[in-house]
This record gives C-alpha cells, sequence and structure tokens, in this order.
C-alpha cells in the first residue's frame, strides 16, 4: 500500500497531456456549440420556417437522442479495439458538415435530417475524448482534468450564445450554422494531425492496468459489467434524470426568454452568454475539484456532491421561472446554472476511475446512453410538448408553465444520487470486511 501511495503522488500527467486537453476541450465546445445552436437560434428559426414548441423539441430533444445515444455504443466498442483519436477526429469533421447542412435547410424535413446527421457524428465525440484523458492523466488528477474538459459545454454553449444570437442579428440564423461548421471541419485536421493516441492504462496503478483480459474487451461482456454493477446503473439513471432538466432548460432558455421576457438577440448574445459560461463552467470546475479533495476520503462524494448541489438549486430555479423582468430571471438562473451541473465531472470520474482501461471507452458510451436518452431525449420533448398543450389557455406565458413543470424531476434526482452514496456506503464496508 505504501508503495502504490508513493507511486500514485509521484505520477505525472503524460507529455504534451495539458496541450491534448486543450484541444480535446476546444472539440467539446464545437461539439456543444452545434448542437445547442438550434435553441440559441430558435426565435428565428420559428420565424423562418414556422415551426411549434413540440417540434423544436422534438428535433432537439427524442429525434437527436436517438441517433447520438444508439449510435455512441458501436462506436464506443470500435474506439476501445482502434486509434481513439482517429475516432474523434473523423466524428468532428462529420457534425460539423452536418452542422453547416443546417444552415442551408429550407423546411423542417431537411432541417431534422440535418440534425440527425449532427447526432450521427456526435457519437463519436465524448466517449473517446473521456478515455484519451484518463490515459494521458494520473489517478488523483483526473478528476481536475475531466473538470476541464467538461467546461466544453458551458464554453460552447456561452460562445454560441454570443456568436450565433450575434451572427443571427447581423445577418442571418442560417450564416450562423455554416460558419461554425466549416471551423468544426478545420478542428478535425488539427485533432487528426496534432493529438497522439496514449498507451491504453499506462498511467494506471499496477492493480489496474495489469488485471486480467488487458486486451480488446469484449463488447457484451463490457455491457453487462456496467448494468450488472448496482453503482454504476443508479449513476447513469440519476445524471439521466438530471439532464431532463439541463437539457429542457438548455433548448427553451433562449426562446422563454426571448418570447416571454422580452430580450432581444443583441441582450441574448451578451447578458444570457456570461450566465451560461459563467455559470455550468463555474459548476462543473468546481464539481471536479470538489472530487478530487474529497473522494479519497470517501467515495460517497460523488453521490453527495450533484445531490447537494441540485438541492440549493430548486428554488433559484422557481425564482427564475417566476420572474417578471429578464434582469430579474438571469439572476436567479446564475445560481442553478452553476448547481445543476455538479453531477457531471463527479459521474464521468467515476464511471472512468471504476472500470479496466479497455472498458473505458464503451463505459463511458454506456453512461451517455443512459444519461443522454432520459434526459436529451425526454427533457426537450416534454417541454415542448407541455408548452403547446398549454398554449390554448395561456398563449402568453405557456414556456413559463412549462418550465414549471421541471421541478419534480429536480427531486426525483436528488433522491437517486442519495440511494447512490447509500450504496456506495455499502460498498465500501463490504471492500473492508474483505
Amino acid at each position: 500500500m505504501a508503495t502504490q501511495a508513493a507511486s500514485l503522488a509521484a505520477a505525472r500527467p503524460a507529455r504534451g497531456a495539458w496541450l491534448v486537453l486543450a484541444i480535446l476541450c476546444f472539440v467539446y465546445v464545437l461539439n456543444f456549440l452545434d448542437r445547442q445552436l438550434l435553441s440559441i437560434l430558435a426565435k428565428p428559426i420559428q420565424d423562418d420556417l414556422g415551426v411549434t414548441d413540440g417540434q423544436l423539441g422534438l428535433i432537439g430533444g427524442l429525434y437527436f437522442a436517438l441517433f447520438y445515444c444508439i449510435l455512441a455504443i458501436p462506436v464506443g466498442w470500435l474506439a476501445d479495439r482502434t486509434n481513439r483519436v482517429r475516432v474523434l477526429a473523423l466524428a468532428c469533421a462529420l457534425w460539423s458538415a452536418a452542422t453547416a447542412a443546417c444552415g442551408l435547410s429550407s423546411n423542417y424535413p431537411q432541417l431534422v435530417a440535418a440534425r440527425m446527421t449532427v447526432g450521427i457524428g456526435e457519437a463519436g465525440g465524448v466517449p473517446p475524448s473521456y478515455a484519451i484523458i484518463t490515459d494521458y492523466f494520473p489517478p488523483g488528477q483526473r478528476g481536475t482534468a475531466l473538470g476541464l474538459y467538461n467546461l466544453g459545454p458551458p464554453i460552447g454553449q456561452a460562445l454560441g450564445v454570443a456568436f450565433g444570437a450575434s451572427i443571427a442579428a447581423a445577418y442571418s440564423w442560417r450564416d450562423a450554422f455554416v460558419s461554425i461548421g466549416m471551423i468544426g471541419i478545420v478542428t478535425a485536421l488539427i485533432v487528426y494531425v496534432f493529438v497522439r493516441e496514449p498507451a491504453r492504462g499506462g498511467l494506471d496503478t499496477a492493480s489496474v492496468a495489469d488485471e486480467p483480459g488487458a486486451g480488446p474487451a469484449a463488447f457484451w461482456a463490457t455491457c453487462r459489467m456496467f448494468f450488472a454493477r448496482p453503482v454504476l446503473a443508479l449513476m447513469a439513471l440519476a445524471c439521466g434524470i438530471t439532464q431532463i432538466v439541463t437539457y429542457a432548460t438548455l433548448n427553451f432558455t433562449t426562446l422563454f426568454l426571448m418570447r416571454e421576457k422580452g430580450m432581444t438577440l443583441n441582450e441574448v448574445a451578451l447578458w444570457y452568454a456570461l450566465v451560461v459560461g459563467l455559470g455550468i463552467g463555474g459548476g462543473i470546475y468546481l464539481s471536479g475539484r470538489l472530487v478530487d479533495r474529497l473522494v479519497p476520503r470517501s467515495r460517497r462524494a460523488y453521490a453527495l456532491i450533484p445531490a447537494v448541489g441540485l438541492t440549493l438549486a430548486v428554488p433559484f430555479f422557481v425564482g427564475f421561472v417566476w420572474a417578471p423582468s429578464w434582469p430579474l430571471a438571469l439572476a436567479f438562473l446564475a445560481v442553478p446554472m452553476c448547481l445543476n451541473y455538479f453531477y457531471l465531472s463527479p459521474a464521468v470520474a467515476f464511471v472512468q476511475e471504476s472500470v479496466r482501461p479497455n472498458q473505458r471507452v464503451l463505459s463511458g458510451a454506456l453512461l451517455l446512453l443512459v444519461m443522454n436518452l432520459i434526459g436529451l431525449g425526454f427533457g426537450p420533448t416534454w417541454l415542448g410538448a407541455v408548452s403547446d398543450w398549454f398554449r390554448p389557455d395561456h398563449p402568453g406565458n405557456s414556456l413559463q408553465m412549462a418550465f414549471y413543470t421541471l421541478v419534480p424531476f429536480y427531486l426525483v434526482a436528488v433522491l437517486l444520487f442519495l440511494a447512490l452514496a447509500r450504496a456506495l456506503g455499502r460498498e465500501a464496508m463490504r471492500e473492508r470486511a474483505q
């Protein structure tokens, strides 16, 4: 044990790790920016193509999630057995080209087809990156590294709001899709040229790296392992319920602020972008640091960190929905924008640390499968459909009424994370008894 502790203390990131982390984080920025651009530009798209809230919810939720989540599994299996960097570069090129195609759509079916292709490409984005980062950074530094990587979504959302709304205000929503898609294609080339494939498990302790089955992991064996372990399945389920709130909020907040709170595109580009970037980014980074600090004392911290964050977020979320003006709404929104994302870094670090090195990409893909089928697939779809349902009786505030229906999902997520904390405590007791 002393030798193992000394080796962990002496471990250093692999050569070029921080540059690789920066490149992968930028890819994640584009991944999330391309994914969220539809919601950011929902109002001008509605005005141009005449789509309803329910149709926006489907294209941003269920339709996208079906391709994104399901294809992530075979892509994860392939990446665990081949070159993860090449898989990532190809995926980035595909979703970026499809993003540009969104801007060329002249009707709703064409937009649906382009968005489905974005989902196909993005299926190969995040799981390989999780595993690459885990093999560039040693245990004890992975929570922070993955926390920094997971700044991609808030930065992407903030840049999408800032640049997407600005380009749409100055030119058109179509120009925003095309220009950002072109940036992604160039980035794919950078990944292919400058990122090197790390050795699988090269920085793990001997007990992890030398486990039986160090070769390519079997697909179905990894799937059975993931869902047979209650703590892994419970973490994925708790995160999925959390993402019902986060994805529904991200997909409809811009439309809500513009249509029911009176914001303009230029105001959205500045003030909402700041709330998103600082709020989500702060929550993801802070929770990653908390993981590295608290988990060595107790693995229950993987579950308690998100449980506490979500509990504290609820009253501020209700204040955001209730607020009669957009400045007050944004002031309330800043708090849940931070606390809602206390789940992501703990979840990713937990899964990556809990499986063998040759199972990390597929296990990360399975985590995303459950999270996104529930959260991304159901969240925006639910909120859009409920808004359309409220529209006849509440024509001026149907989205406000729909947002209130997200509060029960907060409560379910907190209960699931508390159940996970209890399960982790029981697991730790069994390990000490052996």
